[in-house]
């Protein structure tokens, strides 16, 4: 964890920010696999981590915004569980590492927020995500658990949104620091990509780096040359040279902040035209998007502008037709990359999301479009200095989208069907950075950038083997 005097003051933000009431963070609890006690691999809740800092299951924090108390709820180990866990600092010793005071058993929480209920004070609590929370809100609320995200605070969730966006410089540092361990993730799959290999191959070498480095994959890795499937998580494919093998992952630190890469190159180490044409689209639209983000600048802007790079570059190939303004905004390019451009990033991979991604992404001056492809966009809201996010443009084939395209005629007037069914068994190209909002523009994240340029492409692929 960080200093303790970073969690005190995320609390004391946080409380200035609430007009009052009592604001409760859940922390998870252990979940079985398949019984009782066989369980995942624990993993804190991001708010909870935020300003409690805490790492253990069966956790609450309780801000009192009125009485301006700060108290932890949890349960010393009984001999049961140190027999079969082993010994762990005392909750009040917790605590203190993160400069808390006032613990209690987790029991009493249920008394405290009776009296509060009682008293006709607001409970705020965050959207809850998982079956043993949602029980637990309609246990100390009375609030059916059915009914629990509806019934989630408004107010909370914008204080948080608006202080967990601005990433604080110790923040900024840590991803700094594990974006090395994203480098050798993306560069260990790049070497092994040879004739032959399976994908649980490679996928299985890279989630061995991330364990190796005291964390865990950021979410399940995306490795496939099936690329246009865009989450696509089947490892059973055999490689052949000649595949192009994309590759989303990232890793997760022992403090749970994330990366989140993509890398797409071919098996064996060179690039057809074909490949390298379309490659270059991609790669365009990832440089301009990171030329020209900067604060002030809605990053729906940028999905735009990555948008009109890969149409305009499709055109040049004749795959797209027609006035290519026009095109975009009639989200022809969405037959191409029928996703956002990208997300925010922190102690989650998407970060915040599980408040709500209207909330995280949009507001009152930007709303979320309706229209296909754009509608996917998280992150549509103006930028600002502090903001940590993704840059990943794409372009996919996806035949059964082809198939409905040009069967209902959809944006006839911009593809040339004919020329893009040929494409149909390319699979597809993604290529992600991870971005910081500077004061004057923005950075990729890490001290070397993963190779993305052809002719480093070629140099590292199949080297594993040598």
């Amino acid at each position: 964890m960080f200093d303790k005097t970073a969690y005190i003051n995320r609390r004391k933000s946080l409380m200035s920010k609430m007009q009052g009431g009592i604001v409760l963070i859940l922390g998870n609890s252990n979940s079985p696999m398949n019984y009782k006690g066989n369980i995942y691999k624990f993993r804190q809740d991001s708010n909870f981590l935020y300003y409690f800092g805490l790492d253990h299951s069966g956790y609450a924090g309780l801000m009192d915004i009125d009485e301006g108390k700060e108290i932890l709820f949890a349960d010393d180990l009984s001999i049961d569980d140190i027999i079969w866990m082993g010994t762990q600092d005392s909750v009040k010793f917790q605590a203190s590492q993160v400069g808390l005071s006032d613990t209690r058993p987790f029991d009493e929480l249920y008394v405290y927020l009776k009296k509060a209920m009682a008293d006709g004070r607001k409970i705020h609590f965050t959207p809850p995500y998982r079956g043993e929370n949602m029980m637990l809100l309609e246990k100390l609320t009375g609030i059916n658990s059915s009914e629990t995200g509806q019934a989630a605070s408004v107010e909370l969730i914008k204080a948080i949104v608006a202080q967990r966006s601005i990433k604080e410089p110790i923040e900024i540092e840590h991803i700094e620091d594990i974006m090395d361990v994203a480098f050798e993730m993306h560069t260990t799959a790049m070497s092994m990509a040879i004739n032959g290999i399976y994908e649980r191959e490679i996928a299985g070498a890279i989630e061995g780096i991330a364990l190796q480095h005291g964390g865990k994959v950021s979410f399940p890795i995306i490795l496939s040359k099936r690329g246009e499937t865009l989450h696509n998580e089947y490892h059973g494919n055999q490689l052949k040279k000649g595949d192009m093998l994309l590759c989303d992952m990232g890793f997760e630190s022992e403090l749970h902040y994330a990366t989140d890469h993509t890398r797409t190159f071919p098996v064996g180490g060179k690039f057809s035209q074909k490949q390298k044409d379309i490659y270059q689209i991609v790669l365009a639209a990832n440089n301009a998007v990171h030329k020209d983000s900067k604060p002030g600048i809605p990053y729906r802007d940028m999905h735009l502008l990555a948008a009109r790079t890969i149409a305009y570059g499709l055109s040049d190939l004749g795959l797209m037709k027609g006035n290519i303004e026009e095109a975009v905004a009639a989200g022809a390019h969405a037959l191409f990359m029928p996703h956002g451009l990208g997300h925010m990033m922190g102690l989650d991979v998407h970060d915040m999301e599980d408040l709500g991604e209207n909330y995280v992404g949009y507001n009152e001056d930007i709303v979320r479009s309706t229209q296909f492809g754009t509608a996917y966009l998280r992150l549509g809201r103006t930028l600002e200095p502090g903001f940590v996010i993704t840059n990943e443009p794409g372009i996919y084939f996806i035949p059964a989208l082809i198939d409905k395209w040009e069967k209902e005629g959809i944006n006839k007037d911009f593809i040339d069907f004919k020329k893009v069914n040929k494409f149909r068994e390319f699979g597809g190209i993604r290529l992600e950075d991870d971005l910081l909002i500077t004061k004057d523009g923005s950075r990729n994240l890490g001290e070397n950038r993963i190779p993305i340029d052809v002719t480093d492409l070629e140099k590292i692929i199949g080297t594993y083997w040598d």
